[in-house]
């Protein structure tokens, strides 16, 4: 009972923790793309016209970042449902329920590890654009590099918010590791006491039976032989 009690609050633990980093997701990618005009950032390549100097973005999908949003908004939301309902509990947890929450963090788990992919690599491609004509990516956060008659883009905290997404996600999906191998062990040894059970039962069922026949045997006297019946008569 005390191991349960301790994987239960490691449970609300994580999922606390889960909520916070789906923030560090959802508010830094919002901003980003309220920033840049509903464009999205990552995976947006371009070329540095030699004019004037200025960046002519070629932007990707905004599914790129849509994703991670999405992912970070159910995290938040499943984490909450999640935390309320082991604050409640009083009993325990059924197999199905179990089960259930098993399912959840494989699902949310490969939600997580794809939106952290897909920050990591997108913000990778867009500095890769950046670095030709400045040293670092971090340097061209709040330079003039797009027109601003052809997009009314604010381009100075897009290195934090990108930062921020990419340590929410991770630590997101490192954190969902840690739920997803709880849940199990709680599904693992859920099974293991219901077979325990059910042998108890089972050998239980087995002892009243043999104890049953033998009274039955004792109650009952024994047969007469043909020369015992003979001596009677």
């Amino acid at each position: 009972m005390a191991l349960a009690n301790v994987l239960l609050l490691s449970q609300i633990t994580g999922h606390v923790i889960v909520v916070i980093l789906a923030l560090c997701m959802i508010v830094p990618l919002s901003l980003n793309m309220r920033d840049f005009c509903g464009h999205c950032l990552l995976f947006t390549t371009g070329k540095w016209r030699e004019e004037d100097g200025m960046f002519d973005p070629q932007w990707a999908s905004s599914d790129f970042c849509n994703f991670p949003l999405v992912t970070g908004v159910l995290m938040a939301l499943i984490s909450s449902i999640q935390i309320y309902r082991y604050v409640r509990m009083k009993d325990e947890e059924s197999f199905l329920g179990l089960f259930i929450d098993v399912v959840l963090s494989t699902w949310i788990l490969a939600m997580c590890i794809i939106s952290s992919i897909m920050i990591t690599l997108g913000f990778i491609v867009w500095c890769d654009g950046m670095t030709e004509r400045f040293p670092t990516c971090e340097i061209t956060a709040g330079q003039n590099i797009i027109h601003a008659n052809t997009d009314n883009i604010e381009n100075s905290g897009f290195y934090i918010e990108m930062g921020t997404a990419q340590f929410g996600a991770w630590g997101a999906f490192a954190i969902n590791v840690g739920i997803g191998v709880i849940a199990l062990l709680k599904l693992i040894n859920n099974h293991q006491v219901r077979n325990i059970k059910v042998s108890m039962y089972l050998e239980r069922q087995r002892l009243v039976n043999q104890h049953q026949v033998q009274q039955d045997g004792r109650s009952t006297p024994p047969a007469m032989s043909s020369s015992d019946s003979e001596q009677v008569k």
